[in-house]
């Protein structure tokens, strides 16, 4: 089966551009549109948000994404109904599933691995995973399905827990920039982010990296991009789209603006 994470870092090999936005935003109908507007306006890979009641890990801008995507009537099955076909149009950007574990264990987490599998899904991000839990309960369903795992470093992770993420996935490593919420660029310490990037990058670790939260244009981009293979934006996607009438022609004019 072919693996389309590794393919890309691969081909690409630096200023990956990952983006996230929430599914059955602004529209309940605009998930498939905005992955195909992403990518051809040059994204590498693209993150769905899976809306949930109490988004732990997510600023307001992606809470309020996700209760606008609820009253829209947006759930697992029918994203997953959205999905199917959708390789047919995007045959080669990573799609990668993030969320919380509650609504994916009400789905049941076999039945959520199938059907992400069967709609062309690569990898899955559920920040509130126990890595215990994981291993013990859930890693040969994910391999079952080919999903790759995608865990999230802070400054405060150990290094031996690093090391264990590293060895328990096969995609990337999420590095969330600094103390907060998705979206928060308050309060970071340039000096000590510094520090911790490099002391990253200083483990020579086997899976590339992408650092997340407070990417939110082209200037913050291109700088996390001088400590990792590429950085994750969704907050400020997700705020060029509020309000407008063509959200995939927002989204990819946003883009561009990021890479261009």
């Amino acid at each position: 089966m072919k693996d389309r994470i590794k393919t890309t870092f691969e081909q690409k090999g630096k200023k990956l551009l990952n983006v996230y936005f929430t599914a059955g935003y602004p529209t309940l109908e605009a998930t498939v549109p905005l992955i195909e507007a992403v990518t051809e306006a040059g994204a590498d890979l693209v993150e769905i948000g899976m809306p949930f009641s109490d988004p732990l890990a997510d600023g307001p801008v992606i809470q309020h994404s996700g209760t606008v995507a609820l009253q829209n009537g947006m759930n697992m099955r029918v994203l997953f109904r959205q999905l199917q076909g959708v390789r047919q149009r995007v045959p080669d950007a990573p799609i990668l599933l993030m969320g919380y574990l509650n609504p994916v264990m009400q789905f049941g987490v076999e039945n959520f691995c199938r059907e992400a599998a069967e709609a062309g899904v690569d990898g899955v991000i559920l920040p509130d995973l126990p890595l215990d839990d994981y291993v013990e309960e859930y890693q040969e369903i994910f391999r079952r399905y080919n999903l790759r795992p995608v865990f999230l470093i802070t400054p405060q992770t150990a290094p031996e827990r690093i090391r264990r993420i590293d060895e328990l996935t096969d995609s990337f490593l999420y590095l969330v920039s600094g103390p907060g919420t998705t979206g928060s660029q308050t309060g970071q310490d340039s000096t000590a982010q510094e520090a911790y990037f490099q002391r990253i990058e200083a483990m020579n670790l086997r899976n590339p990296r992408l650092i997340g939260f407070g990417i939110g244009d082209k200037q913050s981009f291109d700088r996390a991009c001088q400590y990792a293979e590429g950085a994750i934006i969704g907050s400020a996607l997700i705020k060029a789209m509020d309000g407008v009438d063509d959200a995939p022609a927002a989204a990819r004019q946003f883009v561009q603006s990021v890479l261009n």
